[in-house]
């Protein structure tokens, strides 16, 4: 009876190995921050994809500028200028916040972000919800 256990117990852990450490959905893609910083993984990715093109640099991009700096106090608890009852950056609340609607192409106004480009990829995208869902802090 005691070894039935055993063998039973050494199943389990193997299984639990396998479904664990391979292929598992539960890993985190190379790339992803659970808690991005805002001044090393979140500003480039603006300044690659925002501003680089023209688009956010001036006052221009409606209304939003994403330069180095003035980035974060254009974004966090500002009201979006295309829906207004919506904050450009939700903290804490990356379903909610109308950049990560924009850029995931969910929006009911306008177009998908960034403008005139491919999409981002999956890997900023989920970089930039991980920020906001983690308080969207200034670091």
């Amino acid at each position: 009876m005691a070894k039935r256990k055993i063998i039973l117990l050494i199943i389990i852990a193997a299984a639990a190995y396998s479904l664990f450490s391979c292929g598992s959905s539960l890993e985190v893609p190379e790339g992803v921050f659970t808690d991005p910083s805002f001044y090393f993984n979140i500003q480039p990715i603006f300044t690659q994809n925002c501003v680089s093109n023209g688009c956010h640099n001036s006052a221009t991009g409606g209304g939003l500028v994403l330069l180095q700096g003035p980035a974060y106090v254009n974004l966090v608890n500002i009201p979006s200028t295309q829906e207004p009852n919506r904050m450009r950056v939700l903290p804490g609340d990356a379903a909610n916040s109308y950049m990560i609607i924009k850029i995931e192409g969910n929006q009911t106004i306008g177009i998908r972000m960034p403008l005139g480009r491919e999409p981002l990829d999956q890997v900023l995208i989920q970089n930039l919800i991980n920020w906001v869902n983690m308080g969207a802090r200034n670091n």
